[in-house]
């Protein structure tokens, strides 16, 4: 692995913050409309972290234009209470703290709207670490992930080789592969080991503290992959 990392790049629902409550919530009142009910919140787990049209309908098997509009009932809730049904999760400000004064540039890259990524960092008082806050457009364009981690590379002027992407799920390790960034996968999110392992994850770090201890041995160049 390249020892010149100078960029890290982090996914947001399951790695920055934990948007279980408020992500379940919101699919399950869009799910509501059409008259379908949820019989436990858990069940909706698989939705988050990839994109929501693309869930509704690889997930519910909903058609195209209903899943538009499942979409559009989403948002109802989620901007006035689901964004903010949401928690960071413990020991993230510390690593972020650390990471920056250690001299590394961070970033936020995820599927979410960009307009509610923004918002739930300045609500959790999180902007001051990052440079930048990548996301997809309200019209659905930039939502998957290789296009939201090259957006940020290419925004920001960052050499592919110089960037890595921490993600809880296979789609974060997808993209990353696609921008040719190393990858982190973390297990204190919502996808499992077999998951991030079957995607490619460069390294896997089961807490918040491994992921720095990982960073710090790609500087020195003493790691080689955990995954």
């Amino acid at each position: 692995m390249s020892t010149s990392l100078k960029n890290i790049l982090f996914d947001l629902d399951g790695t920055l913050t934990d948007p279980k409550e408020g992500i379940t919530k919101c699919i399950e009142y869009a799910l509501n409309k059409f008259g379908i009910e949820v019989e436990h919140p858990d069940l909706l787990l698989p939705y988050i972290g990839p994109p929501l049209y693309d869930s509704f309908i690889q997930i519910q098997g909903m058609p195209a234009e209903q899943a538009l509009l499942a979409v559009d009932y989403y948002r109802e809730r989620y901007k006035t209470l689901g964004m903010f049904e949401n928690s960071v999760i413990p020991g993230i400000p510390q690593l972020l703290e650390e990471l920056q004064n250690q001299g590394y540039s961070l970033y936020v890259a995820t599927s979410k709207p960009v307009v509610f990524a923004e918002e739930i960092i300045r609500h959790y008082k999180l902007e001051g670490y990052f440079k930048y806050v990548g996301g997809s457009n309200l019209d659905g364009t930039r939502s998957k992930k290789r296009e939201v981690i090259q957006h940020v590379l290419d925004h920001n002027n960052l050499p592919a080789g110089e960037a890595l992407m921490i993600g809880d799920r296979e789609h974060d390790i997808i993209g990353a592969q696609g921008c040719g960034v190393t990858s982190i996968g973390v297990t204190f999110g919502y996808g499992s080991v077999e998951e991030l392992n079957g995607a490619g994850a460069d390294y896997i770090a089961y807490t918040v503290a491994e992921v720095g201890e990982i960073i710090g041995r790609i500087r020195s160049g003493t790691s080689s992959s955990l995954a």
